[in-house]
């Protein structure tokens, strides 16, 4: 059976409400009858707004590990600062394993995965592979999934915070590694809404 695609019949699905539109080809900008959204057969410059959200987050997610979260004040220990990675470590040897887990792969492996998961798909569509696109729609369900729980990794750190051993009278400041690490998990949001995996399809189509 020879599948057709949507656009080849004059249809467009909304993505905001999901309701499926007849397409126009008039030059004029189309709305969704019931949300008023803009109608699209392909989201616009999708590959390139992937890419550069993918980049940014790779560049800004070096300081997000290596700049201090937070710095620590005690009254009698001085000042601290504190690194994810060093929080992990401190984390472990408090005896505290399983929240050391926790924010290790909340904090590090998720991301690193989602980065490497959203390189993969752009990679392909950019290169045009034809091979294993049922996987890669997959991969990206799977990183939409992950993507509802990106918000995860910021409480994850709130609560790295909560559980910093003090001695005595402590006060906490955040550190501007925090502040990297949130706008990683964001550009990495973007990301994954910029892409359109329909675009996978696109190249078997092209190559078929």
């Amino acid at each position: 059976m020879i599948a057709v695609r949507a656009h080849e019949l004059d249809l467009v699905a909304c993505t905001a409400c999901g309701l499926l539109c007849r397409d126009v080809h008039d030059g004029a900008r189309h709305v969704c009858p019931r949300c008023g959204a803009a109608l699209h057969v392909r989201k616009p410059d999708s590959l390139r707004r992937t890419w550069a959200f993918l980049l940014a987050s790779l560049i800004l997610y070096v300081p997000a590990n290596v700049l201090p979260v937070m710095h620590t004040g005690a009254l009698f220990a001085g000042t601290e600062a504190h690194t994810i990675l060093g929080g992990i470590i401190e984390l472990w040897h408090d005896g505290s394993w399983d929240l050391a887990v926790i924010v290790f792969v909340a904090s590090v492996v998720v991301p690193i995965l989602k980065m490497l998961a959203l390189a993969v798909l752009a990679l392909g569509v950019h290169r045009g592979w034809t091979t294993r696109l049922r996987e890669r729609a997959k991969l990206y369900r799977m990183v939409e999934t992950v993507g509802h729980w990106s918000m995860l990794d910021v409480y994850v750190i709130a609560l790295l915070v909560a559980l910093v051993h003090f001695r005595g009278i402590a006060e906490v400041t955040p550190g501007p590694g925090i502040a990297a690490f949130g706008a990683v998990v964001v550009l990495t949001m973007f990301a994954s809404a910029s892409f359109d995996p329909r675009l996978l399809f696109d190249a078997g189509s092209r190559h078929g």
